[in-house]
This record gives structure tokens, sequence and C-alpha cells, in this order.
């Protein structure tokens, strides 16, 4: 309760009890129930005003009491909410930690599958190479055993390279967010010539942290995976537009298809959209979907650009 809200209740209780003894005076309400209950003296009703008076005292002590245990069990919640408060903080460092880890343990595998598994691939293939072109006849058996090694080691190489891009977005580093961007987008261009893609890129994101830059560029790659399985979609518009102000600097992101929709009440997400959820959650950001039967899907993100890296 608030000292002005206080006051006014003093002053309320204050004038309510005047202007009973005002009245009270004028009209010697005492005098006049002392007359009609005179008859009942063996009742002892003229001893009410006293009964009154202790119930009066009792109410006071028993509200008094209440407010002592109310302010207890308030004290109490607020020190339950402020431990929740704290566990919670802890609890999102924790998953912050180890998303950060997690995205630093790809990167080393990435540059170890780069450094070490493709360049020995490649010796692989240059070896076969040569020993089918030293070979006198084309049709020997180590020429064609050399030309399956060659074939075995483009298709480990292929295997190594979407491995790569699945750990760690290729050129992100180099190039920055809109160019992985653009790079991802081509690739799924080729793997769906039937949608039309349209890509919107606005602002500068040079200044983003790492984990803001990997879960725009992770949003957007499962919302590419989702369209290719989910929508059949004809045309595709994804939209990223970094909006800056003094107060709420943000990126927003949106994937609108013109597919076949879903009813989002009934809608179960997968571990991908759950996922993706989680951590643009995690990142002080909040993902939406919408669509309906026949309408199409909507993926929408809002991510603040100075995000917990």
């Amino acid at each position: 309760m608030t000292r002005p809200s206080l006051y006014l209740d003093v002053l309320l209780v204050l004038g309510i009890t005047l202007s009973v003894a005002f009245l009270a005076m004028q009209f010697q309400w005492y005098e006049v129930l002392f007359a009609q209950t005179r008859r009942w003296e063996w009742a002892q009703l003229d001893e009410l005003p006293v009964i009154l008076f202790a119930l009066a005292l009792s109410l006071a002590w028993l509200s008094w009491r209440r407010s002592i245990q109310l302010k207890m069990q308030l004290q109490a919640r607020s020190l339950a909410e402020a431990r929740l408060e704290s566990a919670l903080a802890d609890n999102q460092r924790l998953a912050h930690q180890n998303l950060r880890i997690q995205e630093s343990e790809r990167k080393r595998l990435a540059r170890e599958l780069h450094d070490e598994l493709g360049q020995y691939c490649n010796a692989i293939k240059l070896d076969a190479v040569a020993i089918a072109r030293d070979a006198s006849r084309q049709d020997t058996p180590a020429t064609l055993a050399a030309q399956r090694i060659v074939t075995a080691a483009d298709h480990v190489h292929a295997v190594i390279s979407d491995v790569i891009r699945r750990l760690r977005p290729a050129g992100l580093d180099e190039l920055g967010l809109a160019a992985a961007i653009e790079s991802c987008v081509d690739r799924w261009r080729h793997s769906q010539p039937d949608v039309q893609v349209n890509l919107i890129i606005n602002g500068s994101f040079e200044d983003l942290g790492e984990l803001t830059t990997l879960t725009l560029y992770r949003l957007i790659q499962e919302g590419l995976t989702n369209c290719s399985r989910h929508a059949q979609a004809t045309t595709l518009k994804i939209t990223v537009d970094r909006v800056p102000d003094k107060q709420h600097d943000t990126v927003q992101v949106s994937l609108i298809d013109n597919g076949c929709g879903a009813d989002t009440s009934q809608l179960s997400q997968g571990f991908g959209l759950r996922g993706m959820t989680e951590r643009v959650a995690l990142m002080g950001g909040a993902l939406t979907l919408s669509s309906s039967p026949g309408n199409g899907f909507c993926i929408a993100a809002t991510l603040p650009a100075s995000g917990h890296d």
C-alpha cells in the first residue's frame, strides 16, 4: 500500500468516526437505546456498546495480525521470485555458454575436416588419376580400379563438403553474413529449381556478434529446409532487414511462401523449428509462426543486434 493511499484511508476512518460521534451527540443514541432496552434488563442489552467495542478491538487486532502475515507472505514470495529469477538467469547463462561451446566445437571440426580429411581425399584422388594416366592400356584392372578410386574420392569429398557446410556456414567468417546467406540461397535454388526465390537484404551486419550471426544464418537455413520438405510452394520471399534505432537496434527476418500452409493451432513443431524458437529466445529475440491451410506459411523473427554474445 502506498503512502497516499494510506493517508486517504486514515482520513476516511477519522471522518466516519467524527461523523458518527457528531450524530450520536445530536440524537443521543445511547439514551434512546437505554430507554428501548430497559424492559429487557435481564438480558443486559444495555451492555451492548461495551460488547461491540470489544468486538471492534478484536477485529482491529485480527486485521493487524492478518496484515503482518500478509506482509510476511509477500516477503517470502518476493524472495522466492528473486531466487527463481536468479536461477533462470544462471540457466540462461549456462545455455548460452553451451551454445558458444557447441559452435566453437563445430568450427574446430569443420576446420579439421577441411584441412585433414579433405586434403587426404584430394591426395588419394590425385594418386588414382596418376595411376590411370600412366597405365599402358585404359581397360586394365589397375586403370579401372584407379577410376573407381577417383569416383569414390569425388563422392567422399562431396560428402565432406556438405558436412562442413552444415557444421560451419561456408564463407561466413571471411565474407560475412550477407554473402553467406546469398550462397546458401543459391545452393537451395539449384536443388529446388521449381521454386522462385526472392531474397532481400537491407542494412549492415558486420558489427553483429558471432552467435547472433550464426543464429540468423541457421534460422534461414532451417526455414529453407522446412519449405522444401513441407510447403509445396512455388514462390518464397526471404527478407533480412537491419533496423537501427537508438533504443532498439534489431534484425528482422521473415520467410514467406505460397505453399499449402498449416493450422498453427495444431502444428507440431519438429526439433528444427522448436530448436530455433528456443535459440532465438536465448539470444533475446522472438520467433513467430503464422499460417492457415492453403494460405502459405510465414516464419518471422526479431533479434537484438547487440545480442548476448
